[in-house]
């Protein structure tokens, strides 16, 4: 009888400890489905997006940081490689060839004309570039200012001289496309040499303008054209060419000068106030000087200053 107690005691504490571990698994259970659920909302989110994209893309720059057919700017440096990857996702470019004609230049990341000249061309919304250039007779002479080192101030200043162009012929070049939908002619502004001297292209140390005109002519018009009818080809960034061409000017900040303030009575007693303290002060201070004692060095060279005498209008000095 005794026993028989004893084991029905014993089941109400067996059936407690099964009730708190099925209650610690039905919350690990929840916890887990709770993070499941957050996870796949983050990943579905823009940021969990961007995240896996960019560990996507981590690991594919590195791949080409360590090949050796890339561009040397683009070699061990995963993060270059990144940015070409970013520009030929949006580009919707093969990487490699955005890393072929993606150039730095003067610190500043710039395509080759060539490429965007093919890009356009492959676009489908527009006929193929074309040019069409004439010749404008002699450049002439042209006053222009340029630019030349100063050693003493340690930087640029500008030079106004006279350029002889009466030898070279002003060739101008309009590069033009047949946008597809309307059928509209679409031209660049005209790109002639003249302008290439008076901007500074023509005479900057080791200019191609002097020595290919015609291939430079039609790459800035190239340019020209697709910056105002396709911009969304080049990304903003300018072309090699106008990179080289680019040339940095010094400047100086001019500052406002503040405005004077108004005399009235008070700004003029307050100034003869000063003058007064200024003139008490050096007076006393000759005082002081005057009856401090002096040595023998002092004396002499008082002694040989000239003696001014007071003859009439008039005043004399005594030279030793």
């Amino acid at each position: 009888m005794e026993q028989k107690n004893e084991t029905i005691a014993q089941q109400p504490m067996q059936t407690k400890p099964a009730a708190a571990s099925a209650e610690i698994q039905a919350a690990s259970l929840e916890l887990q489905l709770a993070q499941t659920r957050s996870a796949a909302e983050f990943n579905n989110s823009c940021a969990g997006q961007i995240q896996r994209q960019f560990e996507a893309m981590q690991r594919i720059g590195k791949a080409y940081a360590e090949s050796t057919i890339v561009p040397k700017v683009y070699q061990n440096n995963i993060g270059n490689c990144i940015i070409a990857l970013e520009i030929s996702h949006r580009m919707n470019v093969p990487p490699l060839m955005v890393m072929q004609n993606l150039y730095v230049v003067n610190g500043n990341p710039s395509w080759s004309s060539k490429f965007l000249v093919a890009t356009i061309n492959s676009g489908g919304r527009y006929s193929t570039l074309r040019y069409r250039k004439r010749n404008l007779g002699k450049v002439g002479k042209i006053r222009l200012t340029t630019y030349e080192w100063d050693p003493a101030a340690k930087q640029k200043r500008p030079v106004s001289r006279e350029f002889d162009g009466s030898d070279i012929d002003n060739i101008e070049c309009v590069a033009y496309a047949t946008e597809k939908a309307t059928g509209e002619v679409l031209e660049s502004d005209p790109v002639t040499i003249e302008m290439a001297v008076r901007e500074g292209w023509y005479t900057k140390d080791g200019s191609k303008w002097v020595t290919m005109p015609q291939l430079m002519l039609t790459y800035r018009a190239a340019a020209f054209w697709q910056r105002v009818y396709a911009p969304e080809v080049s990304m903003g960034f300018a072309t090699v060419e106008e990179e080289t061409d680019i040339q940095d000017v010094q400047y100086e900040e001019v500052r406002p000068t503040p405005p004077r303030q108004p005399v009235t009575v008070e700004t003029v007693n307050d100034r003869k106030e000063e003058l007064r303290s200024k003139t008490a002060t050096s007076a006393a201070a000759e005082t002081q000087a005057a009856a401090a004692p002096q040595t023998p060095e002092a004396k002499q060279a008082k002694a040989q200053q000239p003696k001014a005498a007071n003859t009439g209008n008039a005043t004399v000095f005594d030279m030793p």
